[in-house]
């Protein structure tokens, strides 16, 4: 007969054989050294960019790369704007007013790029948005390229309101098709990660047990906990298990390291302020944003965080 204590000695280490697969990955390290997430507000709020470089530098302790989050709130790659955005105190950025100033400034050797929710501007569908959508796609597709750096794209995450909303339509059909675009340019060789799918399927599973669920409260804005489900699927993509779709929560992926914790709050400490320096740095025409500090200083901070979270790596 197996002893309680017995049992949960083999409960905590199935767990973390569990975890540990959920981690692995086929290949040694990234190539890539340099990583750039470019978005809106979303990809700004930057919890799902935390995970990833977190379990990045914890999956890969060798990798001496740095992840840089460029995400600008209101931007569109479309450069489409509804009337009397922000109540009518500018309209929403264009990311191609300041991609080329970006890219000069991080030297990406690969691009992680996530838009489409503000690129229908919350309307119903039409042709003319969805083909300024396709264009700023494209036109981003072949800077980052032109570079010779690696395009990854990610297709929106869901438009889920609250009951009661006044849009008069389902916007998240919207973002289906544009979603649905994307993925068929995997046919051209073209990297994309179905973010889309992934949510919508996670919040149906999730109501049929409790039909009030949600990951964004105002239907765009992802709670933390809807962070974790943005980042299921960029791990997956980047070498985690299948498995890592169904995981409760980061930390149930991190503290499979001894000090992963650690590590995911080093982490944030320096994205947090950086990701504010990577804007003013490169300019941008929002108003409203926190001015960052100047990057050399940035980057001395960062390099000095780098050396702590190397330092409370596992290996």
């Amino acid at each position: 007969m197996i002893t309680s204590v017995r049992l949960v000695f083999l409960c905590c280490a199935w767990t973390a054989v569990w975890s540990a697969t959920a981690l692995a990955a086929p290949s040694a390290a990234p190539s890539a050294q340099r990583l750039l997430f470019l978005g809106d507000s979303i990809t700004y709020a930057g919890h799902f960019v935390e995970i990833f470089e977190a379990w990045l530098r914890l999956r890969y302790p060798d990798w001496r790369g740095e992840v840089a989050n460029a995400g600008l709130p209101s931007e569109t790659v479309s450069g489409l704007s509804e009337d009397g955005h922000a109540g009518g105190q500018f309209p929403r950025p264009d990311l191609h007013e300041r991609l080329t100033r970006v890219l000069d400034a991080v030297r990406p050797d690969c691009v992680v790029a996530c838009y489409g929710m503000n690129d229908g501007i919350y309307l119903d569908w039409d042709e003319q948005r969805f083909q300024r959508f396709r264009a700023g796609i494209e036109k981003l597709r072949e800077q980052v390229r032109s570079r010779g750096a690696r395009m990854i794209h990610v297709t929106p995450p869901t438009f889920d309101p609250p009951a009661g909303s006044n849009k008069p339509f389902n916007y998240d059909r919207v973002l289906d098709r544009y979603a649905e675009w994307l993925v068929g340019q995997r046919t051209h060789g073209w990297e994309v990660i179905d973010l889309h799918r992934h949510m919508g399927r996670h919040l149906e599973e999730r109501r049929k047990s409790n039909p009030s669920y949600r990951l964004a409260p105002d239907g765009v804005h992802p709670t933390e906990a809807g962070h974790w489900v943005i980042a299921q699927p960029l791990l997956q993509f980047f070498g985690a298990a299948d498995r890592i779709l169904e995981v409760e929560r980061p930390m149930d992926v991190l503290g499979a390291y001894s000090r992963g914790a650690e590590v995911l709050a080093l982490v944030q400490e320096k994205q947090r302020w950086m990701k504010d320096s990577w804007l003013s740095h490169a300019r941008h025409l929002r108003p409203g944003m926190k001015r960052g500090i100047p990057l050399p200083e940035a980057l001395a901070k960062a390099e000095e965080l780098n050396r702590r979270i190397q330092e409370a790596l596992p290996y």
